[in-house]
């Protein structure tokens, strides 16, 4: 399991789960499997989800992109170590 954030609700207000569904119905599969593991699991960080999602670190990279554009994941830094960027969706 993955580092979760402190804070979750510090920075980016949160989708319906409808809405959370529409815009990730368009993105392509590598971002539609990083969203499940970050849904199934909570927060993680970049290393963490290639590592859970069995992807390259360049796809994981790539899809959390797809998925910040289309504002459904956040990112925020770890609060117990400040070098960590750590990704949540943002869904209720």
């Amino acid at each position: 399991m993955g580092t979760r954030i402190e804070d979750p609700d510090a920075v980016t207000p949160r989708l319906s789960e409808t809405e959370y569904r529409d815009r990730l119905r368009e993105l392509p599969p590598s971002a539609k499997l990083v969203a499940r593991v970050l849904e199934a699991e909570g927060a993680l960080a970049r290393g963490e989800l290639a590592e859970e999602s069995l992807l390259p670190e360049r796809t994981v990279r790539y899809a959390l992109n797809r998925l910040e554009e289309h504002d459904l994941v956040e990112r925020q830094y770890s609060l117990t170590d400040a070098r960590k960027q750590m990704y949540a969706v943002t869904a209720q």
